[in-house]
């Protein structure tokens, strides 16, 4: 009887560290599947990204290119990706304030790099 508490114990904190945050994983993600409208962009469960078209129930419509579509099943939605927010374009800086270093990795100046190997006589030039 005795070996038997820290056997049941064991079991509690398995279930309460492993297995129930498991399933909250796994019950979200669902609804976030389910919960997949049109307009959504996807993530589907052979690595290819699209954005839905239509839904009917458990089948849906999913664009992966302009004017390419393809009907899947939800089952087939791995992910449903945020949406995406449009960066700030970067003005290029003044030429005025270009560095002394800047200008001297655009000169294309190349370096010469050798070998031990090239140093060998026996090696002969192979170009």
């Amino acid at each position: 009887m005795e070996a038997l508490i820290p056997l049941v114990l064991l079991l509690v904190v398995l279930y309460v560290l492993m297995i129930r945050p498991q399933r909250q994983r796994q019950q979200q993600m669902q609804k976030t599947i389910d919960g997949a409208a049109v307009g959504d962009d996807i993530l589907t469960s052979g690595g290819i990204y699209g954005t839905i078209t239509e839904v009917d129930e458990d089948d849906i419509v999913v664009e992966i290119a302009d004017g390419l579509t393809v009907h899947m099943t939800r089952r087939g939605i791995a992910a449903v990706l945020p949406p995406e927010e449009e960066e700030e374009e970067v003005e290029p800086a003044d030429e005025d304030e270009v560095d002394a270093d800047d200008e001297a990795s655009v000169t294309g100046r190349e370096d010469v790099v050798t070998s031990e190997a090239g140093a060998d006589a026996t090696t002969g030039d192979r170009r």
